[in-house]
């Protein structure tokens, strides 16, 4: 569903070609309103992830922590973004409204792994105390490739000045917990920062075109680096800066990638692609995961980044011994796995072949580069 208005309008940013627009908009002849203008869309996008038409740069207001919960709370330009309908391979399209004022974002994550939460979450702004319809107070849970996974909208603040921003993180039902984190994450966290919203900070930020000829090839930006000073993200490149962030032990945000192939426990398969995301398998005897089974574990994730595809539905079959056995495999959070899709199975054994099929696409938000990717997937056969 739309839940913002067409833009109309606009100026076509494409016209500056590959320069910066940092500074001041006006002396590079924007006014006001063409500032919220969507950058141009590439044409003839490929059913897969590609390089977008421009690059952003994001700034962040600070960081809170809540018991075993962080979170950083991030911002850059309103900007499109496209939503996936239900379970559906159906996708809406979110444009920039004249109204908004910011395209606001979150990242959760947990302290002790630091390792991003599929949790839901809302936002609740005020200013002096009072409540602010910001236009929204659920952000959707997003990929992008700049800022991995994390929740965000575009949001309509009524003016410039200081705001409290409360980010209430749900319980992780839903999710199964294997390791460090049985029994964890079972109670809301609410984790406050302070922010001051000024219309300059926007424009001091960076917007870089991509040359013509590049863009739409299957290639993606490279993920934002926090620790960069003055570089592509952070308040000044620095996380933990911002107001009511500074000196709370959160520590930089992870960007969502899932654990590195040569880094995972137990018997790692060979990756197989399937609508354009990496699907990592592998097979693992630990204790944890089952009683004298076999456990396997699925991680989809995105090409290039390898941002984890939380919100997936996947079923499994297992052919050996002359029989096909049908599993399914749940949304788990590991400590050495990190965030997949696992189940256990009993009597796998060396040459069965394990069959994977996508029932439902991520349900997660799509910025420019990954909006026409992961919704056709093939089933994938492994052989253990």
């Amino acid at each position: 569903m739309k839940r913002r208005g067409f833009l109309r309008g606009t100026v076509a940013i494409s016209a500056v070609g590959t320069a910066g627009l940092a500074g001041c908009l006006e002396r590079l002849g924007f006014n006001e309103e063409s500032a919220w203008a969507n950058p141009p869309l590439v044409e003839n996008r490929p059913d897969a992830v590609y390089l977008p038409a421009s690059r952003e740069e994001m700034g962040t207001y600070g960081t809170a922590t809540d018991g075993d919960y962080a979170a950083a709370l991030s911002y850059t330009f309103p900007h499109r973004f496209w939503i996936v309908e239900s379970t559906s391979e159906e996708k809406s399209l979110v444009e920039v409204d004249t109204d908004d004022s910011l395209h606001l974002m979150a990242t959760v994550w947990d302290r002790e792994t630091h390792t991003v939460l599929p949790a839901n979450m809302r936002f609740e702004i005020s200013q002096d105390g009072d409540p602010v319809d910001a236009g929204t107070s659920s952000p959707w849970p997003m990929i992008s490739q700049r800022m991995g996974f994390h929740y965000g909208d575009n949001v309509q603040l009524p003016g410039e000045g200081e705001y409290t921003v409360r980010i209430t993180v749900s319980p992780l039902s839903g999710i199964e917990r294997i390791g460090a984190f049985e029994g964890r994450f079972e109670s809301s966290g609410s984790l406050e920062i302070d922010f001051e919203y000024a219309r300059s900070d926007l424009h001091d930020l960076s917007f870089t075109t991509i040359d013509e000829e590049r863009r739409g090839s299957r290639e993606a930006l490279p993920l934002m680096d926090h620790g960069d000073h003055g570089g592509d993200g952070g308040h000044n490149g620095d996380v933990g800066d911002g107001n009511g962030g500074h000196g709370d032990g959160a520590g930089q945000p992870p960007m969502g990638q899932g654990v590195a192939i040569e880094e995972l426990p137990g018997e790692v398969l060979e990756p197989q692609q399937s609508g354009d995301a990496t699907f990592v398998a592998l097979v693992s005897d630990a204790e944890r995961f089952t009683d004298g089974g076999t456990y396997l574990a699925i991680s989809p994730r995105t090409p290039y980044n390898g941002i984890v595809l939380p919100f997936t539905s996947l079923s499994a079959s297992v052919d050996g011994n002359g029989s096909v056995r049908s599993e399914g495999p749940a949304e788990t959070l590991d400590h050495e796995i990190g965030h997949h899709y696992g189940v256990a199975v009993d009597d796998l054994a060396s040459g069965d072949r394990v069959t994977i099929s996508v029932d439902s696409p991520p349900q997660v938000s799509r910025h420019d580069g990954y909006e026409t990717a992961f919704f056709d997937f093939d089933d994938l056969t492994y052989t253990v």
